[in-house]
């Protein structure tokens, strides 16, 4: 299967005119051993310029007031060189290859609403092994200026500021050529083109090492075993084969991480809360213990009671009464207060007797001991 080939080149100002030259055929001599000069007169130009690229250039920005800083630096031109393989043009025959490069030459036009107006030269040469075609134009951009106006700017790199945009030529001219009946593969792509000496590598062009970069000899397209080894349909394989698996595999990596990381804080709100009980339950042994004490403690005094019950005088006087219980108190340290000589028996006492249901003489009144 033939391949549909669209290679794209970028010119600055002073690369036009060995480029008009080579193109146009204004040479006397080519250091390109694959032209056949005798061949040239069945070159033939679909549009024609009618003087050199440089004036021509200067003509259609004067003509339709082309917005724009041309530097010399800019690339205010760009070329296209549209071809296939040999043995795809001589199964098709003459007419077909005609209607190949018109239709090429009518892609170009409707690509990115560039029109006719700003293509300079689109020319077929026929006197090389494989017949391909030229077109030379400017990259117009249609855009608004600040007043919101539509202008046409030159903008080589807005024209191309898409990083997928040699990509995006030639899907666009693949599905072109399909749609108008041209059984071909799609070509290759990349983000950026093959500079001229490396399509030329390419293409098994040979030339003097005395031959400038100004493009003195054409391209020349080789057959498809030569093509088939630059590997053609790398991009397309690349995404099939790298790419979608990586892309498939960073998904599933991605809700297996999302799924971690929900386990992973509801096991820290976890790990926060047996914390918690932890400290919770200190806690609450502590108090279980003092508890415990202080139950044995009533225990111990409540049998110190009992047991002193039977030996305490029937009659006491007031006073008599509050000291024997204050001494039953300093007997029992350990408990909640601890009696010294200046414990209030207003508080203390009282508090011990209503705790053990001792119940004072009537009317008395506790004084300091």
């Amino acid at each position: 299967m033939s391949y549909a080939i669209i290679r794209n080149e970028k010119y600055k100002r002073e690369n036009l005119k060995g480029i008009f030259r080579h193109n146009e055929r204004r040479n006397k001599n080519y250091s390109n051993k694959n032209i056949d000069k005798s061949k040239s007169h069945l070159n033939y130009s679909i549009k024609s310029p009618k003087y050199n690229y440089e004036k021509e250039f200067d003509i259609l920005r004067e003509k339709y007031n082309l917005k724009g800083q041309v530097k010399t630096v800019s690339n205010i031109a760009c070329e296209f060189v549209i071809t296939s393989d040999t043995e795809f043009f001589e199964i098709i025959g003459s007419s077909e290859t005609k209607r190949y490069f018109e239709t090429a030459h009518k892609f170009v036009c409707e690509y990115k609403g560039l029109t006719e107006r700003y293509i300079l030269s689109s020319i077929v040469h026929m006197d090389e092994k494989t017949p391909h075609l030229h077109l030379i134009f400017v990259p117009v951009v249609h855009t608004k200026d600040k007043n919101g106006n539509n202008i046409d700017k030159i903008a080589c790199s807005e024209f191309w500021k898409s990083k997928n945009s040699y990509i995006e030529l030639q899907d666009a001219f693949y599905n072109y050529m399909r749609q108008n009946n041209f059984r071909l593969e799609r070509g290759s792509s990349s983000r950026e083109h093959l500079s001229v000496e490396a399509y030329k590598e390419i293409t098994n062009f040979k030339q003097n090492e005395n031959t400038t970069y100004s493009k003195d000899a054409p391209l020349q397209v080789p057959n498809l075993n030569d093509i088939s080894k630059f590997s053609l349909n790398r991009d397309r394989e690349i995404t099939e084969c790298v790419i979608l698996p990586l892309k498939q595999e960073n998904i599933i990596l991605y809700e297996q991480n999302n799924d971690l990381t929900t386990k992973l804080n509801k096991l820290t709100k976890d790990i926060n809360n047996l914390h918690n009980y932890e400290q919770e339950n200190k806690k609450l042994q502590a108090k279980v213990k003092r508890k415990e004490k202080q139950s044995n403690d009533i225990l111990k005094i409540q049998h110190d009671i009992d047991s002193k019950t039977l030996s305490t005088p029937s009659r006491l006087s007031d006073e008599d009464f509050a000291r024997w219980n204050l001494s039953i108190y300093k007997r029992n340290k350990n408990y909640d207060l601890v009696a010294t000589k200046d414990v209030n028996l207003t508080y203390d006492v009282p508090k011990f007797i209503s705790m053990k249901r001792i119940l004072p003489p009537q009317n008395y009144k506790y004084n300091n001991v």
